[in-house]
């Protein structure tokens, strides 16, 4: 039986083992990383109360940024010889963020949970980096900690954002 993912092999010089454990964890932290822009743009669509506007700037600002590391996340999977997600089903079985489909969320409870969310994304790029370490792919270890620090920033902004008085 032919190899039916041979003419999407990228050429490189890593291990494809290892290149296949760093690009679950990048698959992995692509799919939380959809879910979350998709969670920050429901958020941003329905927040209301005395501070509409500020939240619903903030939240569209947020959610470009999360969009904005999709692509890399995505090449960078494909410099590594692997494959990426390939639909919205696709990550619906990767992702870790659990959705939120209420018909209505307080502002407060919104800024909460995208906080969290943000931290656990964190921790899913914190595993790439592990696994990118692991496998000598200093590329993906370098750009996994811009991309972390923009979700530590996005959850400080969320923290202060939620701060009483």
């Amino acid at each position: 039986m032919a190899d039916t993912n041979a003419a999407l092999r990228t050429p490189t010089d890593l291990n494809r083992n290892d290149t296949k454990s760093v690009a679950d964890a990048l698959n992995s932290a692509l799919a939380d990383s959809f879910a979350l822009y998709f969670k920050t743009k429901n958020f941003h669509w329905h927040v209301s109360g005395p501070h509409f506007r500020d939240y619903h700037l903030l939240l569209d600002d947020q959610a470009a940024q999360i969009l904005g590391i999709t692509d890399a996340i995505a090449e960078r999977v494909r410099k590594t010889g692997n494959l990426t997600l390939r639909s919205v089903g696709d990550i619906g079985r990767r992702q870790t963020l659990t959705d939120n489909d209420a018909d209505y969320v307080s502002p407060g409870d919104m800024l909460a949970e995208l906080r969290e969310d943000n931290l656990k994304l964190v921790e899913s790029f914190r595993t790439v980096k592990q696994a990118a370490e692991d496998a000598g792919d200093n590329a993906t270890s370098g750009i996994v900690d811009e991309w972390t620090d923009q979700a530590e920033e996005r959850a400080w902004f969320l923290f202060e954002a939620s701060r009483k008085g």
